[in-house]
C-alpha cells in the first residue's frame, strides 16, 4: 500500500508500520509547508493514496474526482500509536478499498 500521510499526522508513524509504504508530506519538500491540493497532486502523479484527518480532501475529491483515493481518518484526537494499531486492524479493508476502481474514499471510525 502507498499511503501518503498529509502534514497533521505524524511522521512516526511511517517507523510503527514499517512494512508500509507510508511517505509523510513533509519528506516531499522540506523546505516549504505543502498545501493540500500539492499533497493531491502529487499523490495523484505517484499513485498515492492520501491518509488524513482533514476534510479538505474530501472537498477536493467532489471538485476532481479520484485518483487519488482517500482514507479519511475520523478518529478524533488519538495518538500515532493509536493511529498505526486502528490501521494495522484494518489493513484488508484499506486494501480491498484501493483495489475497488468504484470507491474514492474510505472513512474510517474508531
Amino acid at each position: 500500500m502507498r499511503l501518503i500521510a498529509d502534514e497533521n499526522i505524524s511522521w512516526r508513524l511511517k517507523k510503527l508500520i514499517p512494512q508500509w509504504d507510508i511517505l509523510p508530506s513533509n519528506e516531499i519538500k522540506q523546505a516549504q509547508r505543502l498545501t493540500d491540493s500539492m499533497i493531491w497532486k502529487f499523490a495523484k502523479e505517484n499513485l498515492y493514496t492520501i491518509l488524513t484527518f482533514d476534510e479538505d480532501f474530501s472537498e477536493l475529491q467532489n471538485l476532481f474526482s479520484y485518483p487519488p483515493k482517500i482514507i479519511w481518518l475520523r478518529t478524533g484526537n488519538v495518538s500515532t500509536v493509536e493511529i498505526a494499531s486502528l490501521l494495522i486492524k484494518r489493513k484488508d479493508d484499506i486494501r480491498e478499498f484501493i483495489n475497488n476502481d468504484e470507491l474514492g474514499i474510505f472513512e474510517i471510525y474508531l
